[in-house]
């Protein structure tokens, strides 16, 4: 079995056997209103899995695509979502070009996911894909952790990743997490700065 988690195949392993802890998480509050309150905009929704996020951004009006590497996963999420299949496609994140860019990304435990090797990648391309003044809005797992997945980042060094591209609006604990994150989820919202866009 696969274990770098940046292979499709350790993914495709675990949703075929239904190793799935991370699946499962109720859609937040904080989320909630904030989609809510976005006028109808282009979302990115990275490493999607199963998409449960997928009917409630569809529901507030926006345009979205939800994308994953994981044959395995996609799949899941077509048929527990046939209604919305148009909007799931099997995509390598890094490989995914967008013009004009994204309004904003659900980050849903994408970051987390990744090899710490891949962080940096990851804060680049996310810049390239988001608008000035877009945002990365989502929950991300704070904790300062050396393996995985999922793979932490004290709040330091997510802020040393993410910053200049980007500046923190908002930073809330989630009360009702999924178990696997250990009570360390917490709900962010990142605008893109203007001015940033070589990084």
């Amino acid at each position: 079995m696969a274990q770098d988690s940046s292979l499709t195949e350790f993914w495709d392993v675990r949703y075929r056997d239904g190793v799935t802890p991370w699946e499962g998480a109720q859609t937040s509050p904080e989320a909630l209103a904030f989609f809510q309150r976005q006028p109808a905009s282009r979302i990115l929704l990275p490493g999607c899995g199963s998409a449960g996020d997928l009917p409630l951004l569809l529901d507030c009006g926006h345009q979205v695509l939800a994308i994953d590497f994981s044959e395995q996963a996609v799949a899941i999420a077509r048929a527990q979502w046939p209604q919305a299949a148009a909007h799931i496609q099997q995509a390598d994140f890094f490989a995914v070009e967008h013009e004009p860019p994204f309004d904003a990304v659900f980050e849903r435990a994408f970051l987390c996911a990744l090899p710490p090797r891949l962080h940096t990648r990851y804060a680049e391309h996310m810049a390239r894909l988001l608008r000035p003044g877009g945002t990365l809005a989502g929950v991300f797992f704070i904790a300062d952790t050396s393996r995985g997945p999922p793979f932490g980042l004290s709040m330091s060094a997510l802020s040393a990743l993410l910053e200049p591209a980007f500046a923190l609006e908002s930073c809330q604990p989630q009360e009702d997490g999924v178990p696997v994150f250990g009570g360390q989820e917490f709900w962010m919202v990142w605008r893109r700065q203007h001015g940033s866009e070589d990084l």
